[in-house]
């Protein structure tokens, strides 16, 4: 019996962006006019905008100042600021410590789920069958893990793939503390699953029960397979000792600018084998780094 427990928690979907308010004279948002809680300036927005691409190397245009007020006030009102310039201030003066993680947090966006763009599994399920791994096993990295879908799905294939007692690695890590928590515990809603098969429904996760009917977890064997870790693609030194087969950074690319998509590929590039796949997501095209990666499929590269 699957018991989860009276605490379990669940990541909450991202708020629905508001409309853009239109800006009054000098920049500054109506707070008042326009029933916002703290005043908004187009200079708060730029200084988001500096700060997180600093920071974790997302550029943000100027259509998300909805979003980003939504997603900050959060912020200002857990940490008791009455205003962005004051929480701004406070920010850049820390330097670094867990606020910085909770901002970089309120400002990714997770959209995932099983098995999305299932042509990369077949690809994923074919390379595995077809070709040996370059050392001691299998060794793949997912460096969007967000809540865990995309990496419980490349186990699944895996597994289908080699079988369960093959050796076979995966790192799986996120810039966002919070969805990697979600990720580890492997708990999910049984309605979101409407991409997995009953076979694997059976084989691969275990059915809540009374309290926690309508839910499902991960079976423990799967979850094994996987190393939850937070890294950021953009800075400090990756903590990976081995280089990789194969590498899934899907809709992660789309943003970034295009000197930080190059030099992320460089890294990329470094930490894997020469012939590993790298995925990436349906809207990335990576034509102009064909020293680095060549063109092997439907948004498929070969590393060079």
């Amino acid at each position: 019996m699957l018991n989860l427990g009276r605490n379990a928690s669940f990541a909450a979907s991202p708020a629905r962006p508001e409309q853009d308010d239109e800006a009054l004279p000098g920049g500054m948002s109506g707070p008042l006019a326009q029933g916002r809680e703290f005043v908004w300036s187009n200079r708060d927005f730029a200084r988001v905008q500096t700060l997180i691409y600093k920071r974790a190397g997302i550029s943000l245009h100027d259509g998300k100042h909805a979003m980003v007020y939504s997603r900050l006030s959060r912020r200002l009102r857990e940490t008791g600021h009455e205003s962005f310039v004051s929480y701004l201030d406070w920010l850049e003066s820390i330097n670094d410590g867990p606020e910085w993680q909770e901002f970089v947090n309120a400002l990714t966006t997770n959209l995932t789920s099983f098995f999305r763009e299932q042509h990369h599994f077949d690809i994923l399920a074919q390379h595995l069958r077809s070709h040996k791994p370059g050392g001691n096993g299998w060794k793949v990295w997912c460096s969007a893990a967000s809540t865990g879908e995309e990496p419980y799905s490349i186990l699944m294939t895996a597994v289908e793939s080699l079988g369960a007692s093959a050796s076979f690695q995966l790192m799986a890590s996120d810039i966002d503390s919070r969805v990697l928590e979600t990720a580890s515990r492997g708990v999910y809603r049984a309605e979101n699953l409407k991409g997995v098969s009953t076979e694997r429904l059976h084989r691969f996760f275990l059915r809540g029960r009374s309290a926690n009917s309508g839910m499902v977890r991960v079976k423990p064997e799967l979850r094994r397979m996987v190393d939850f870790l937070n890294v950021n693609l953009i800075a400090g030194d990756w903590p990976f000792r081995e280089t990789f087969d194969i590498v899934f950074c899907r809709n992660v690319m789309i943003y970034f600018d295009a000197p930080t998509q190059r030099r992320v590929l460089e890294r990329i590039h470094q930490v894997m084998r020469p012939g590993g796949l790298l995925f990436v997501g349906h809207a990335e095209n990576f034509s102009d780094s064909r020293d680095l990666f060549a063109l092997k499929g439907k948004t498929v590269y070969e590393r060079q």
